[in-house]
């Protein structure tokens, strides 16, 4: 398998985190945000959209994180990202999709840039905004969570949301959001922290680092 990723994409992270609890081994490819090769013609021809991830396995191409990991888990179904109950499923997928189509995509690279440079927003503006949907999101999800005595989102293992979560709680710590209004999210972050998985996504653990 081949990952075409930045290693601050949080998409590319959450990517990275699934290959990682299920064992799979893949070969990296980087694609700089910063320097626009997600426009270039190569690069367009695996990913029209110019977004990251995209994972080539077999000759095949998919993009769109979510529908990633969902593929990986039906293809390698140990261990599971999702759990077999359709309710569980469901309540899994929701918190996941809080993160992955709610907080992460409104301070995403492009929309940053668009924000700062066609609106005219200045730094501190930019960084509001982006405290401003986090700390939304994650009281929703502190909410969501609160009660739940297993240590992650669907009992003792990891999963989907996890995935999805870690690398917006590292765009947390980077822009001041404190973590301790948050105590159930702050949990299951030391948790995941103590898992090679997720410890070998991490995006200064990259090739491409520059951090």
């Amino acid at each position: 398998m081949e990952l075409h990723g930045y290693f601050r994409s949080s998409a590319s992270y959450r990517v990275r985190i699934a290959l990682n609890l299920k064992g799979l081994e893949y070969d990296y490819h980087p694609v700089n945000l910063l320097k626009g090769e997600q426009k270039e013609p190569h690069y367009r021809s695996l990913n029209p959209q110019g977004l990251v991830p995209a994972l080539i396995d077999s000759g095949h191409v998919l993009t769109q994180s979510l529908a990633i990991m969902e593929w990986l888990d039906e293809q390698h179904p140990q261990p599971a990202l999702l759990p077999s109950d359709p309710l569980a499923r469901a309540r899994v997928r929701a918190l996941a999709y809080n993160v992955a189509c709610d907080i992460q995509p409104v301070q995403n690279l492009r929309v940053l840039k668009y924000i700062q440079s066609e609106l005219g927003a200045s730094d501190e503006q930019k960084v509001m905004w982006i405290r401003h949907w986090i700390d939304g999101g994650f009281a929703a999800l502190e909410t969501q969570l609160d009660g739940q005595g297993d240590i992650f989102a669907n009992g003792d293992a990891p999963g989907l949301f996890e995935c999805c979560l870690i690398p917006q709680i590292y765009n947390a710590e980077r822009f001041g959001v404190a973590l301790d209004q948050y105590p159930r999210i702050a949990k299951i972050a030391n948790a995941c922290a103590a898992l090679p998985a997720f410890e070998q996504a991490r995006p200064e653990n990259q090739p491409d680092s520059t951090v």
